[in-house]
């Protein structure tokens, strides 16, 4: 029984790319979560507004609109390992800027922002290159167990990340934080560099809007996959408090265990990811995806009520292993069912669907608290969020109707992978 729970190893075991992009996200993934805890108290320290917190969103949101649709063009159109590289590379310079600023006897605040919003470039543009790596590197009937081992990768960075970022961003200082963030990436170039190229699919279109237009019509003439979109962003923009932890930890009197709440979210997916053996037997992926969004909502309306720092870190924990389901059972949809041709294009709207919202709902947040409270901003959006998915569940009944197994597009994209894995074994003598 016990074995049933523990997560699916075969594409770690079967394929050498996948175990160095996997090794490169851990690393990289820890650096980075250091900087998203160091750079809201940056902020918070500098200006001391849950405002302008929140408004590290508002930076990010342009860029990653833009950015996200072009990245995902691109990732059709070019090299998808040299894609990935360059921008992994240009992190690494935004790291160092942060170290430089945060070094100065008086650091400025508008650094902050413009490196916020080259950052989120940056990864709108590689995120759909990784994104549409995976189908190449891992076979079809995997991609659900890569996609848990992906996210639980994401979520040991998560949980650690912030957890040694409060004590050093306490103790040692901002610098460290952002040191230590700059050699993540150094570090996981070496892993990314070792990858086999992947070139464009010779049917993959130009990246230019006629390419991004074309994808978008095919989203929507897909409205299981509009589901996915509209239930992350909805979820998240109603419910993500990340902005402002840094005045409900003051409000709890309870500054200790600000790393602490920015760890919550990501341990609680990697709950889910280290028990993830079962997700490989649910074929109903898309009723999963709005129960789970539900049950995020919950958890994050109850931990604006509690008043004990306990009870929320263990209720932001449940949250988190409630938006960890739902990523498997999304990513498991779009991978089992995108044509390769257009994968890359598909993974930039993909990744407006879970950035967006989570941008979004940091000025929500951080507009809402500086008008009605802090715990108020925290509950009610949990609240609205738990409306939104029995509304959104009346309204798209072909998400919720999903079936791995019957899915014409899941048939279709199985057969092919099936054929041409065949075509392509070596012959037996």
């Amino acid at each position: 029984m016990a074995s049933a729970l523990l997560p699916d190893l075969a594409p770690w075991k079967a394929s050498a790319d996948f175990r160095r992009l996997w090794a490169s996200g851990l690393i990289s993934n820890f650096g980075s979560f250091l900087t998203f805890v160091a750079l809201p108290v940056q902020l918070k320290d500098l200006t001391g507004s849950a405002a302008a917190v929140g408004a590290i969103g508002a930076v990010e949101l342009i860029p990653l609109i833009v950015f996200g649709l072009y990245g995902g063009a691109l990732a059709d159109a070019l090299d998808k390992r040299r894609l990935i590289v360059w921008t992994e590379a240009g992190q690494g310079l935004l790291s160092a800027a942060l170290l430089v600023n945060a070094l100065l006897p008086g650091p400025a605040v508008w650094p902050l922002y413009v490196i916020a919003a080259l950052s989120s470039a940056l990864v709108s543009v590689q995120r759909p290159a990784l994104d549409s790596l995976l189908p190449r590197i891992v076979a079809h009937d995997d991609l659900p167990a890569a996609s848990s081992l992906n996210s639980l990768r994401w979520t040991v960075g998560g949980v650690a990340g912030p957890a040694i970022a409060g004590v050093v961003v306490a103790y040692a200082g901002l610098g460290w934080a952002y040191a230590a963030d700059l050699l993540t990436f150094a570090v996981s170039l070496l892993f990314i560099v070792r990858i086999a190229p992947s070139p464009a699919s010779h049917e993959a279109a130009k990246p230019d809007l006629r390419a991004i237009a074309e994808g978008a019509r095919y989203a929507w003439s897909r409205k299981e996959l509009l589901g996915t979109y509209i239930v992350d962003l909805a979820a998240m923009f109603l419910a993500m408090p990340l902005a402002v932890l840094p005045f409900l930890a003051d409000e709890l009197h309870a500054e200790w265990a600000l790393g602490l709440m920015y760890a919550t979210v990501p341990l609680g997916a990697m709950v889910v990811g280290l028990t993830s053996g079962w997700t490989s037997r649910v074929h109903r992926h898309g009723r999963m995806v709005v129960l789970s969004a539900a049950l995020w909502g919950v958890a994050i309306a109850a931990a604006g009520v509690v008043g004990n720092v306990w009870l929320v870190l263990l209720l932001l924990t449940v949250a988190g292993g409630c938006d960890m389901v739902s990523g498997v059972f999304r990513a498991a949809m779009w991978n089992q069912t995108i044509p390769d041709e257009l994968r890359g294009r598909l993974a930039g709207i993909e990744l407006l669907s879970y950035s967006v919202g989570p941008t979004l709902g940091q000025v929500r947040s951080g507009g809402v608290a500086a008008w009605a409270g802090v715990r108020t901003s925290v509950w009610s959006g949990g609240l609205l969020c738990v409306g939104a998915m029995g509304l959104l569940a009346l309204c798209l009944p072909g998400l919720m109707t999903y079936d791995a197994r019957t899915n014409a597009h899941a048939v279709r994209l199985r057969e092919q992978r099936t054929a041409t894995a065949t075509a392509t074994a070596p012959t037996q003598v």
